[in-house]
């Protein structure tokens, strides 16, 4: 099966799952629908729009892993002497003015809404499925109609995410690992058989809503079933 593989690397990222009302918590890897969003963004598909009807589908469709690889920093005089740069949540509090109540009436107080990221963060994504589609995504992420991020505005890419493909599957890991086994990476890996996942994300997209609505009308996502799989020393 033809494979597409990506490098998400920044400084933040945000990957929102299971957020509610004022606190926008983030996921420790990538999520299908931000990474969905993130190619429908670049392929230019507006939210709610023909293009949107056409592609979300067929991306939604690729089955996707994503494989975290750990960023490394010099610990001594030596490059030799290099230590993993743990991952970490950043959380962060934002106000906002001039809103709403939930009668209608305007609220003169201060919103505050608490929202978490990750800190030097590192993964990589695999992308599998139709060959044509995958080429597309790819062509996309090259030159993309609208900029792209990593589940917010503020989360902006520090390298290129494309890497590699449409190929087969082993010159896909090694665009991302090299010669390093997989088992050396914990991974997160999407199952087609309830029986074969240990966890199940409703991260699965089915509609980003529309182009005017700042809300949750019009979003729907379906259960996702994934296989974490710890990495081996």
């Amino acid at each position: 099966m033809p494979h597409l593989a990506l490098m998400l690397d920044a400084p933040l990222q945000s990957w929102g799952f299971a957020s509610r009302f004022q606190r926008r918590t983030t996921g420790l890897h990538p999520t299908k629908s931000g990474v969905v969003g993130l190619l429908c963004a670049a392929l230019g598909a507006a939210k709610g729009s023909p293009a949107e009807r056409e592609w979300l589908p067929k991306l939604a469709g690729l089955r996707m892993t994503v494989v975290t690889i750990p960023r490394r920093r010099v610990a001594g005089s030596s490059k030799a002497q290099s230590e993993e740069v743990p991952l970490r949540r950043l959380e962060d509090f934002h106000t906002v003015m001039n809103t709403r109540r939930a009668t209608g009436a305007p609220n003169h107080d201060p919103v505050v809404t608490h929202r978490q990221y990750l800190l030097d963060a590192r993964f990589g994504v695999l992308l599998a499925g139709e060959s044509e589609v995958l080429r597309r995504a790819a062509d996309a992420l090259r030159d993309p109609v609208w900029g792209v991020w990593f589940g917010r505005k503020c989360c902006i890419p520090a390298a290129p995410l494309y890497r590699a493909g449409p190929c087969d599957e082993a010159a896909a890991w090694h665009a991302l690992i090299g010669d390093a086994p997989p088992e050396q990476f914990s991974r997160v890996e999407e199952v087609t058989r309830f029986e074969d996942g240990t966890d199940s994300i409703s991260d699965q997209p089915l509609s980003f809503g529309t182009a005017d609505s700042s809300g949750p009308e019009g979003r729907h996502f379906t259960p996702r079933r994934v296989n974490a799989i710890p990495r081996t020393h």
